[in-house]
């Protein structure tokens, strides 16, 4: 059974939830259409505050070849119940203060970097696509090795043990431009109980929603508990009967 987002027009109708709830959050989210076409994609810039330990740089590959594909059904399970997805990436965690320190011994240096974050819709895998990139506050584009460097020492650890997604260097499908993606191959495997789940609800999970909260804090893009709450809040006054006129 194909459990993936069905096709073009249910991202383009999750996307436009996405954006009213973003809207009332102020949290920055935009359509962005491509002149002389009907497609587009999501775009939010962002910045952040990382540390660059450019001496040590992330492999990805080594770890990657050896994933185990049955481990992120439970992890995606897991953080969708405990509703800790965005939570992980706390700069008041202790684990990511103590190897920031070992970071500072080893060498390194602490940068501002500006993110621009897309979400795109892959007609090959029939899921979304998050794409970005990322530069110094001077216009210095970063390399694949420094992206990988800024990944959260927590999310390096679970890369390590489930096949989430990998960070790959593309062209922009719709842009022509160099940006970095995470590779939506995995993105049907952990997504599967978000499906099975909607379906359950008869479609009241926003699939492009969630999808965010589990990619995006892999590569700094957290997504506010608030997104929830107001989708529910929203989910639960469609559902509220309405009081009758009086006659």
């Amino acid at each position: 059974m194909n459990l993936c987002l069905q096709g073009e027009e249910s991202f383009r109708h999750c996307c436009q939830a996405l954006l009213k709830l973003s809207d009332q959050l102020r949290d920055g989210w935009s359509w962005e259409s491509i002149q002389g076409s009907e497609e587009g994609y999501m775009r939010k810039t962002a910045l952040r505050s990382v540390f660059i330990n450019s001496r040590a740089p992330w492999n990805p590959e080594s770890s990657y070849s050896d994933l185990e594909s049955n481990t992120s059904c439970h992890i995606i399970c897991d953080q969708l119940e405990q509703g800790a997805v965005a939570d992980e990436v706390d700069g008041t965690n202790n684990d990511f203060d103590h190897e920031h320190d070992e970071d500072a011994v080893s060498g390194g240096s602490s940068h501002v970097l500006q993110y621009e974050y897309h979400i795109l819709y892959s007609c090959s895998y029939m899921t979304p696509v998050l794409y970005f990139r990322a530069s110094t506050l001077e216009g210095r584009s970063l390399s694949l090795d420094e992206v990988w460097s800024c990944v959260h020492p927590n999310f390096r650890l679970r890369l390590q043990h489930s096949p989430l997604t990998t960070i790959t260097q593309q062209e922009h499908p719709l842009l022509g431009q160099p940006f970095f993606m995470l590779h939506p191959c995995k993105t049907e495997e952990f997504m599967r109980p978000v499906m099975q789940l909607q379906r359950q609800q008869h479609g009241k999970v926003n699939y492009i929603l969630t999808w965010l909260s589990v990619v995006g804090p892999l590569v700094g893009l957290d997504i506010s508990l608030k997104y929830t709450t107001l989708q529910t809040h929203q989910t639960d006054h469609e559902a509220a009967p309405h009081p009758s006129s009086p006659s």
